[in-house]
């Protein structure tokens, strides 16, 4: 890479936003301070705002040339995931993930930044605002859970587990017609099945090693680069529904997250197929 990357710095740019503009927000939002966006349960907050603009202020120094990519920005200027194809080096950026916890007094979100180089990811950062550390990879280099203190611990996913003993993420609410009826009904072959409302903490948890599985069938950049990342680098095997390689341009698809690869096919077959 011809520039220089030092994700530590990202990192603490996404706990100054927390502190600064998240934190003092938290279950003390006002009734004009939530507002909805494409649905009811698609919320925007004076807080995502705000930190975002932290961030994106602070990233404009730390990597000028970068093309910046947040969730807010995109939803004003949807040009821009156009450009995340193209852009020689950009930093994709959640400002507040599980908004709707957020804004329910829920202590289950946290903020998320991934660096993409010439269409590929190569840094995710993972933060939580709650108990202050971050989940952190950089591609080829392993995920870390780390701490303010400087500590940092290994991260490697489960090891694999028969279907009926797998415990697992699912996040329905974008499963449609005969495709949601089928996979809800087949999920009834795993052991137990969650949904955290936040992707952050789902991929927190299967990068930690806690669950077998996480499903998604809406793909936003800024929901998945940073987690997908970490799975990989914590020795897990990502693949959209048709066991094509994840990517920063991709929308579409479905994402389903596994232990290795052998789990990943047998869990396609007994859930996401007839």
């Amino acid at each position: 890479m011809s520039f220089q990357l030092d994700v530590s710095k990202i990192a603490d740019c996404l706990r100054g936003a927390a502190k600064a503009e998240i934190l003092p927000r938290f279950r003390k939002l006002g009734n004009g301070d939530v507002r909805s966006k494409s649905e009811p349960t698609d919320l925007v907050t004076e807080a995502d705002v705000a930190a975002e603009r932290y961030i994106r202020n602070e990233l404009s120094t730390l990597l000028p040339q970068a093309l910046f990519v947040g969730e807010e920005s995109a939803a004003a200027d949807p040009a821009l995931l156009g450009r995340l194809a193209d852009s020689e080096l950009a930093v994709v950026v959640d400002p507040v993930d599980g908004t709707f916890n957020f804004a329910s007094g829920i202590p289950a979100f946290g903020v998320m930044a991934s660096v993409v180089w010439r269409g590929e990811t190569v840094a995710g950062i993972i933060y939580d605002p709650m108990g202050d550390d971050w989940l952190i990879a950089e591609k080829g280099a392993g995920a870390f859970l780390r701490r303010p203190n400087g500590e940092a611990v290994r991260l490697r996913v489960a090891a694999p587990a028969p279907l009926e003993a797998m415990v697992g993420m699912a996040s329905a609410g974008y499963f449609f017609g005969e495709m949601r009826e089928r996979v809800m009904c087949n999920l009834a072959k795993v052991r137990m099945v969650a949904n955290y409302r936040c992707a952050a903490h789902e991929y927190r948890t299967f990068a930690s090693g806690h669950v077998h599985f996480i499903m998604y069938n809406k793909l936003m950049p800024w929901d998945h680069l940073a987690g997908a990342l970490l799975v990989q680098e914590a020795g897990g095997y990502v693949a959209r529904f048709d066991d094509a390689p994840y990517l920063p341009s991709h929308v579409e698809g479905g994402l389903l997250v596994s232990t290795d690869k052998d789990s990943w096919q047998m869990l396609r077959r007994e859930i996401l197929e007839m």
